[in-house]
C-alpha cells in the first residue's frame, strides 16, 4: 500500500513565510500574521505627486504615512535629522585683504554671482553674493545667503594721521609727530606742485623741507615767539626770541602744503593726498596742526578703483549700493 504524502510546511522564518504568499494553519501561521499586523501598522514614508506650483519647488514630495490614524505629514524634519551636509551653502566669510576677497569671491562664485560696493568714504565695503538672483528678466530666483564680505580695515598710519586731523599740539609734540611718521611723507610730482601752488597760492614742502623743519621746531620748543611773518611765497616765517634759527642762522620757513602717500586700508594701494599746514599763535607760544584736503574725495577714488579692480579680476557685474536682505 502506498504510502501518503506527508503535508506541505514552510520554512520557520516569517520572511519566508511571507514571500510564499500562503499562511498555514498553525503556531508559524500566527506569527506571520501578527509579523504582517505590525508591518501594516508602522509608518511609511510614501511619495506624493503634486501639481507645477512655480519655481522652487518639486513635483514630488516625501511625506509620512501613519497608518494607525491614517494621517500623512511632511517627512522634512524626520529627514533633516539625519544630514551630515548642509543642504546649501550659506554664511558670510569676512575677507581681510582686497586680495583675499577677489581670491574667495572667484573659488565660489557662479554665472549669477554679483558684488556690491559701500563707497561711503568712512565705512567702505564690498560685498558679493554668491547664490545671487539669476540674471534673466524669468530666471529664478536664488537665496542670497552665501556671501563674502570685504570692510576696508583702516591701516595704521591712516588712523594716526586721521586721529590728529585737525587737533591742535604744542611745539614738541608736533615736531615729535612729524619726526614719527617721515616715511609717510612723499615729494609731490610736477602737476600736483602745478596744481596746489596754483588753487592754494603757497608753497609745497619736500619730505626733507619737513624734517628740517620738524629738527627746527625742537631746537626751539622751550623759546618764546619774537615774530611770525606770513611770505609773498605762502611760507610763513617764524623767529624766536632765544634760539631762532634753523642751523644757518635764519628764521624757520614754514610751508603751506605737504603731501602724504599712505594706504588708508590695510595692505591696500597708496593715495597720494594733499594736507595744509596751520599754526595758531597764543601770546607767546604757537600750537601746530594740519588738515587734510578733501580725504573723501581721495579715498572715495581709491574704493573705486578697487572696484574696477574687482570686477576685472572675478568677470563679476559690481554695483554701487547694497543687495537685498537674505
Amino acid at each position: 500500500m502506498a504510502k501518503e504524502a506527508e503535508p506541505k510546511t514552510l520554512e520557520p522564518l516569517v520572511g519566508e513565510v511571507l514571500l510564499e504568499g500562503a499562511i498555514p494553519n498553525s503556531d508559524k501561521g500566527v506569527g506571520a500574521i501578527v509579523e504582517l499586523t505590525k508591518r501594516s501598522l508602522m509608518p511609511s514614508i510614501i511619495g506624493v505627486d503634486v501639481p507645477d506650483l512655480g519655481p522652487g519647488l518639486p513635483n514630488r514630495i516625501p511625506a509620512m504615512l501613519d497608518a494607525r490614524t491614517g494621517t500623512i505629514s511632511p517627512a522634512q524634519s524626520l529627514i533633516e535629522a539625519f544630514r551630515t551636509k548642509p543642504r546649501t551653502k550659506n554664511g558670510t566669510a569676512r575677507a581681510l585683504t582686497l586680495k583675499a576677497f577677489i581670491d574667495l569671491t572667484n573659488r565660489h562664485k557662479t554665472e549669477h554671482s554679483a558684488v556690491f560696493a559701500d563707497t561711503d568714504w568712512k565705512k567702505p565695503s564690498f560685498q558679493a553674493v554668491i547664490d545671487y538672483h539669476e540674471n534673466a528678466s524669468a530666471g529664478p530666483a536664488d537665496n542670497l545667503k552665501h556671501r563674502i564680505s570685504y570692510a576696508f580695515p583702516a591701516s595704521e598710519e591712516w588712523k594716526a594721521w586721521v586721529e590728529q586731523n585737525g587737533e591742535p599740539m604744542e611745539q614738541g609734540k608736533f615736531a615729535a609727530f612729524l619726526e614719527d611718521r617721515i616715511a609717510d611723507l612723499s615729494a609731490p610730482t610736477d602737476a600736483e606742485r602745478i596744481w596746489l601752488e596754483l588753487d592754494f597760492g603757497t608753497t609745497v614742502a619736500t619730505p626733507a623741507q619737513l624734517i628740517q623743519l620738524s629738527r627746527g621746531l625742537q631746537v626751539n620748543v622751550d623759546s618764546v615767539v619774537k615774530n611770525v611773518v606770513n611770505l609773498a611765497t605762502g611760507e610763513a616765517q617764524v623767529a624766536f626770541e632765544e634760539t631762532h634759527t634753523d642751523g644757518d642762522g635764519k628764521p624757520l620757513k614754514v610751508p603751506g602744503i605737504f603731501m602724504l602717500a599712505i594706504a588708508p586700508f590695510f595692505m591696500g594701494e597708496k593715495v597720494s593726498l594733499p594736507v595744509r599746514l596751520r599754526y595758531r599763535k597764543a601770546g607767546q607760544k604757537i600750537a601746530w596742526f594740519y588738515q587734510m584736503y578733501r580725504p573723501d574725495q581721495f579715498v572715495t577714488e581709491r574704493v573705486r578703483d578697487d572696484l574696477i579692480t574687482v570686477a576685472a579680476r572675478t568677470e563679476l557685474p559690481t554695483f554701487e549700493g547694497s543687495p537685498e536682505a537674505a
